[in-house]
Order: structure tokens, then sequence, then C-alpha cells
């Protein structure tokens, strides 16, 4: 038996609402009913800005996706609801064409909104360590340097069977001065210069370069759009946060079993709205997913953070990379995860050769 229609919309997980051309609540599922606490035939027919207010951004997401042609998200929304109090959200509003004007919108509670958030913070956090870093290196490094010098002095005037402490002293003076690299590497990224890049090529390169060393264990399953676009930004430094994510899923796989799958698609449509107006598109998607262990629970929120690693070995600065990276580019970093997959996905604009031309922003910027 073919479930219908109905079994199908309100089987969707997240609440979806059906608005007409006139602002008007015409069908919710399940979900929106659970969320927005309210059945179908409460609100039927009644015009939504009586719940979310006049000013709400919900009322100009739905103008805005009337004026475009595909979908439009906006994200880090506080939903408020009849006397509900406030609620952060993401809004996708999708119109249905030759519908007059309705309009798909379907809200997410709690996911991308603080993603978004993140980002910035991400971005604060990055300035923070490119500072520290150069403090780390003048102040740490040469008296570090100094403490190595004389261990290894000292070491040269003893048997080998009282060399114990001082290879131990070599060793951890080794190991800190490589956390110091490791910072000012961090500190060191230069601006962005924005080229068109093919992202196939950038995925190409990493993957080659990892089946070649860290990732020779690893089974790897491509999965491309091969229509997908340039997009704008720095091949070396995309190579980079190629090369982490893929380190990073290869170090997380089994020894036997190992998978890696990278793909591409085209998000068609689906754009930021902007505060005050206009449109910021992410439509590229690069994934990079294995099935490792996944990222522990207590670490995801701030997987990103410089010095946030669940590794017992390394710096914990090789996803705030690609966050610090990514976000240089004017693109958005996710993570998904659970035991058995973990996927990273990275958002990125598209290269306009007219708008880069003339100097203008990495994001794809279009008026409201």
């Amino acid at each position: 038996m073919q479930p219908d229609f109905e079994q199908l919309w309100n089987a969707l997980p997240q609440p979806a609402l059906l608005i007409d051309g006139s602002d008007r609540i015409a069908e919710m599922n399940a979900a929106a009913q659970d969320f927005l606490a309210a059945s179908l035939s409460q609100l039927r027919g009644r015009p939504i800005r009586r719940y979310v207010g006049e000013t709400s951004p919900v009322m100009e997401l739905l103008a805005q996706a009337r004026q475009g042609r595909g979908s439009l998200a906006q994200y880090n929304i506080d939903l408020g609801w009849a006397e509900r109090p406030p609620q952060l959200v993401d809004l996708v509003a999708a119109p249905l064409h030759e519908s007059d004007g309705a309009i798909l919108l379907t809200i997410q509670a709690r996911s991308m909104a603080e993603k978004m958030d993140r980002r910035m913070s991400h971005r604060s956090a990055a300035r923070s360590v490119a500072g520290l870093a150069a403090m780390l290196a003048h102040e740490i490094k040469n008296p570090l340097a100094g403490i190595s010098g004389a261990a290894q002095l000292l070491a040269m005037s003893l048997p080998d069977s009282e060399r114990e402490l001082t290879d131990l002293i070599c060793g951890e003076t080794a190991r800190i001065g490589a956390l110091i690299d490791d910072v000012e590497r961090f500190g060191d990224i230069p601006p962005v210069t924005r080229r068109p890049v093919n992202l196939h090529d950038v995925i190409d390169r990493a993957r080659r370069s990892a089946e070649a060393g860290f990732a020779s264990h690893v089974r790897f399953i491509e999965e491309f759009d091969p229509s997908l676009p340039p997009t704008a930004g720095d091949a070396d430094q995309l190579m980079q946060v190629m090369l982490n994510l893929i380190k990073n899923a290869a170090e997380a796989t089994p020894e036997i079993g190992g998978v890696i799958a990278l793909s591409t698609s085209y998000r068609t449509g689906l754009k930021l709205a902007l505060p005050g107006g206009g449109h910021e598109g992410l439509p590229l998607q690069v994934t990079v997913s294995d099935n490792g262990r996944g990222v522990p629970e207590e670490l995801r929120h701030d997987i990103f953070e410089p010095f946030v690693s669940s590794k017992t070995v390394g710096s914990g600065l090789g996803l705030a990379l690609v966050s610090k990276i990514v976000s240089e580019h004017g693109g958005v970093v996710e993570c998904d995860s659970r035991p058995g997959w973990t996927s990273f996905r990275l958002l990125l604009p598209v290269w306009d050769a007219r708008r880069h031309a003339s100097g203008g922003d990495v994001a794809d910027r279009e008026p409201g």
C-alpha cells in the first residue's frame, strides 16, 4: 500500500506550515502542531502575523521568498508565537510555483541557528589565538631552545644509563616547540586572494596526498556533482582545509575497514537572508564523512574551538584552522556526528567574475 500525501506530510520530522498568498495558515503537519502547541483546526485560515507579529522576521522572509526564484533560509531567529516566549530557530521559506504566492515554511529549532552563532565566536577565538601566537614565539621559543640545548650538553657528560631525565627534558621541549609552531602557523594565514577555484581539483589533490601517507589504510568513496561551478577563494588554503578534514577522518577510522566518503553538491536556490535585506548565497557543498568512532557528545558544541580535541596527541588546532579558513572565505563549516558516521560539511559561495573583478565581497549578495 502506497502512503498517501497526508501520511507523508505528517511523517515529516520538521515542523512545516503551508502559508497561502495572503499570509494565512493553510496547512500544518503534525510536527508543527506539536512545536506550536496548537491544532490545525485552531489556526487554519488565520493570518500568521497574528501569532508572530507584524514586524517579525518571518514576515520579511515570506515577502523575500515571493520576490525570489528559490528557497530562502534565515538563521538565528528569535521566533515568538502568540504568548509563548521566543525560541531560537532557523527558518526555510520555499515558494510553491503556480500556487498564487503560497510558501512552504519549515522550522528547525536550535540547529543551524546555533552553528551560525558559533561561527562568529570561532572567528573571534581564531583572532585571539593568532595574537597569542606572536607572544608565544617571542617569549617562549627562545628560552625553550636554551633549555633544550642545556639538556643536550648535560646528556653528553652522562653515561647512557643516567640519561633518562635529560631525554625526558629534550622530548618535552621538542613537543612544546612543535605546539608553538602549530600555533604560529595558525596565526600566519595570509588574507584570502580570491580567484576561481575548482573544488574537485582541490579535493583530488588532497585525497592523493592523503592516500600516499596518513590515509593509506582507508578506502575512499567519491560522489561528485560534475557541473559544480568554481568557488571564490585561495586554492592552497582550501587544500589545507581538505587535508585537515581528511586527516581528522582518517585518524578516527579503524585500521581495518576504514571508509572516508567525499562528496560535492549544489544546493539550488538556498540563500541566507541577511539582516536589512539582501541574500548571501552558499550553494556549494563539500562533505567529508567517515565511519569512525564519532565526536564525543561533550565536544560537539566546541569542536571548532582552538585546543579542543578528543585525541591524546596533537595541538587541537586542526578543526579550528578549518573553521578560520572557511570563515575567511565567507563560508560555513558544520559537523554532524553519531557513533559510526561523522560528516563535516563546507558551505561555500560561487565565484562571480563580475563582482570579484570589481572588488566585491566574497559573499553572493543580492538586493532583497
